[in-house]
C-alpha cells in the first residue's frame, strides 16, 4: 500500500488532529478528553492542548518535511547510483523508521521519525515510478501507469478502513509501516533499470538483466542472440552525448529543457497545492473523518478513469491541462454555493478532487515522458519538491481566510487554471519514445517531434527481429 497524495487525507495526523475535538474544559481549570471515539492519539499521549496547542501540527509539518528532503536528496542519489538500490534503501527505512515511530518515547522522537517516513515516501514514490517506466513499452505504458496510480486509490480506502478499526494511534502507525518489511523483501527480485545501466557504463550488468526479463516474458531466445556490442551499437548516439555527472542546472541549461522545468515545476506546484487547500477547507464541511476519505476514495476511480481514456486516445498534454482548468473552475465555483447547502458543496469539492487526483496521475507519467534518462530522477525530484512545497502553502494560504472569507478558494483555483494553461506549451509525449539524453530532447524540439515515428526506440531492439525484450511488463 504506498502512500500517494490522498494517502495524508487520512494520515495518521489527520485521526489524531480530529481527536482533539474532544476537549470539553477549559485550559485554565484543567482537562479531560472523549475518549468515545479513539481509544489513543498523540493529543492526549503528550497533551498538545493550551500552550502546547500548536504541536498538534508539528508532525504532520515535519512529516512533510521530509518529504520534500527526500524528493531532492534522494531523487539525485537515484541518478547518480540506480534506481534499485535507492528503492530497496527507501522501504528499509520506511519500515524502521514507521516501527520506531510507533513505539516513541517522547514527542520530538515522534517527529523525528516521522521526518525520515516523509523523506522515505519520496523515496519509494520517485523510484518505483520511475523503474517501471523505465522497464515498460510505449504502448501499454499508459496502462501500467493507471494501475500503479490506482494503487493509490485503493491504498486509501483501505487505510480509511484500517484506521476505524484501529483506534489507538501506536498500532495504527505500526499497522501502515508493517507491510514495508515485505516490500523491502520482494523489491530485491527487481531488476535494475537496464536504460540507466547502459548511459552509465554498465552494459554487461544490462545485458545480463535483459536476458532475465527476456526469459520471464517467454522470449529467451531473442534473449540469447542480445550481446554487449549490439546494445551499444543500438545507442551508440545516446552514449556519446553523455557525461560522467549532472546536477540540477543540467534541468535549466538548454532553452528546451529549461521551458519544460518551468511548466513542470508550475504545474505540479498548483496541482498539490489546490488538493491540499481543497482538502483543508473539506474538514471544516461537518463531515465524519472516516466518510470523507471513503468519498475521496470513491471519487478517484471514476476520475482517472477517464483520465486513462484521454491519455491513451487523445494526449498527455490535453489531459494535465483540461483537469487542472477544470478542477479550478470548480473551486471558484464553489465560492458561490451558499453554504447551508453542505450537499452540493461537498459534491462539487468531491468532482474537484477527482480532476485533482486526474491532475496528479498525469503528472506523473508526463514529467516521467519528458525527461531524459540522465536526468530524469533529478527532474522527478524537482517538480515533486514543488508539489511540497505547494502542500506546505496552502494552509498558509488558508489563514487569508481570516480577512477575506472566500480569498484562499480564489486563490486555489486561480493557480489551477493558470497552470492548467500553461500545461498546454509542454509538448505532447503520447506514443512517443523515451529521451535519453538532452541533446536527444533539444533534437526532437528543432525537427518536431509530433511528426517522429520511431515507437520501438525505447525498447531496446533485437538484432535481425525487429522485436523488443520488453514486449510485457516484468
Amino acid at each position: 500500500m504506498y502512500s500517494s497524495p490522498q494517502w495524508h487525507l487520512l494520515d495518521l495526523n489527520a485521526t489524531w488532529r480530529n481527536a482533539t475535538e474532544a476537549e470539553t474544559q477549559a485550559c485554565t481549570q484543567g482537562w479531560e478528553y472523549d475518549n468515545s471515539r479513539f481509544k489513543a492519539t498523540i493529543v492526549t499521549e503528550w497533551d498538545l492542548v493550551c500552550g502546547s496547542r500548536s504541536l498538534r501540527q508539528m508532525a504532520q509539518s515535519v512529516y512533510m518535511g521530509g518529504v520534500l528532503v527526500g524528493s531532492i536528496v534522494l531523487g539525485w542519489l537515484s541518478d547518480r547510483f540506480g534506481r534499485r538500490i535507492l528503492l530497496l534503501w527507501s522501504h528499509f527505512q520506511m519500515a524502521i523508521s514507521g516501527t520506531c515511530g510507533a513505539f516513541s518515547t517522547s514527542y520530538p522522537l515522534f517527529c523525528f521519525w516521522r521526518f525520515l517516513c516523509g523523506m522515505a515516501l519520496s523515496g519509494i514514490i520517485l523510484n518505483s515510478y520511475c523503474l517501471s517506466l523505465e522497464w515498460i513499452p510505449t504502448k501499454v505504458r499508459t496502462a501500467v501507469s493507471t494501475y500503479y496510480n490506482y494503487s493509490y486509490t485503493f491504498g486509501q480506502l483501505l487505510l480509511a478502513c484500517i484506521a476505524y478499526g484501529i483506534r489507538d494511534w501506536r498500532w495504527l502507525q505500526f499497522a501502515v509501516a508493517a507491510p514495508f518489511y515485505f516490500f523491502f523483501l520482494y523489491s530485491w527480485w527487481f531488476p535494475e533499470s537496464a536504460r540507466w545501466l547502459i548511459l552509465n557504463d554498465r552494459t554487461d550488468a544490462a545485458l545480463k538483466h535483459l536476458k532475465r526479463v527476456a526469459k520471464l516474458n517467454g522470449k529467451e531466445e531473442e534473449g540469447e542472440k542480445l550481446t554487449t556490442a549490439i546494445i551499444k551499437s543500438t545507442m551508440e548516439k545516446e552514449l556519446s552525448n553523455v557525461k560522467n555527472t549532472y546536477t540540477v542546472l543540467d534541468l535549466f541549461k538548454t532553452p528546451v529543457m529549461c521551458k519544460t522545468a518551468y511548466c513542470t515545476m508550475l504545474v505540479w506546484f498548483s496541482t498539490s497545492f489546490a488538493y491540499y487547500g481543497l482538502a483543508i477547507d473539506l474538514q471544516g464541511f461537518g463531515v465524519d473523518i472516516y466518510l470523507i476519505q471513503v468519498i475521496f476514495g470513491a471519487v478517484d476511480i471514476p476520475a482517472k478513469f477517464v483520465g486513462v481514456l484521454t491519455l491513451s486516445y487523445v494526449g498527455r498534454r490535453f489531459t494535465q491541462g483540461t483537469s487542472l482548468i477544470l478542477a479550478g473552475s470548480i473551486i471558484i465555483i464553489n465560492i458561490f454555493v451558499p453554504h447551508d447547502l453542505q450537499a452540493l458543496r461537498t459534491s462539487l469539492a468531491a468532482i474537484g478532487k477527482g480532476c485533482l487526483a486526474t491532475a496528479f496521475s498525469c503528472c506523473y507519467l508526463h514529467a516521467g515522458e519528458l525527461y531524459p534518462t540522465v536526468v530524469r530522477q533529478t527532474g522527478m525530484g524537482l517538480v515533486t519538491t514543488m508539489a511540497r512545497v505547494g502542500a506546505m502553502m496552502a494552509p498558509v494560504v488558508k489563514l487569508t481566510g481570516d480577512s477575506v472569507a472566500f480569498l484562499p478558494m480564489v486563490i486555489y483555483g486561480g493557480m489551477a487554471l493558470f497552470s492548467g494553461t500553461s500545461a498546454f506549451l509542454l509538448p505532447e509525449t503520447r506514443n512517443k519514445p523515451l529521451p535519453d539524453t538532452i541533446e536527444e530532447m533539444e533534437s526532437r524540439a528543432k525537427n518536431g517531434a509530433e511528426k517522429e515515428e520511431s515507437p520501438k526506440k525505447d525498447e531496446i531492439p533485437l538484432q535481425g527481429t525487429g522485436t523488443s525484450l520488453m514486449g510485457q511488463s516484468v
